[in-house]
């Protein structure tokens, strides 16, 4: 990976602190939602992320909210989010910050 692709990744990855499940006070990056974050030779970005439960009515505003929120990017040409559900999410997943913002700590 080259550097100029590390900073990039960085920065998608900066961009996507800004993007929230809107039933959590939460970030999708700190609940530990985002899985993979993969860019390709033509600045194209692939999400791998997954939601708290498999029937979440936010589903389809956190997709494009996260695509929107990539897409406003000048370096980034299209963004595609796959939603997976393996490996399942649990709470265990949010990060130390997450918690903190949560009172679980």
């Amino acid at each position: 990976m080259t550097t100029a692709t590390v900073e990039l990744k960085d920065k998608v990855m900066g961009a996507l602190h800004e993007c929230y499940d809107p039933e959590i006070p939460v970030n999708i990056v700190d609940l530990g939602l985002v899985y993979d974050v993969d860019i390709d030779d033509e600045s194209n970005v692939n999400v791998t992320m997954t939601l708290t439960a498999q029937g979440c009515p936010m589903s389809d505003m956190i997709d494009q909210q996260v695509t929107d929120t990539l897409e406003a990017m000048d370096e980034i040409n299209n963004a595609n989010v796959d939603i997976v559900w393996e490996p399942r999410w649990n709470p265990q997943m949010i990060s130390q910050e997450g918690r903190k913002q949560l009172g679980m700590e």
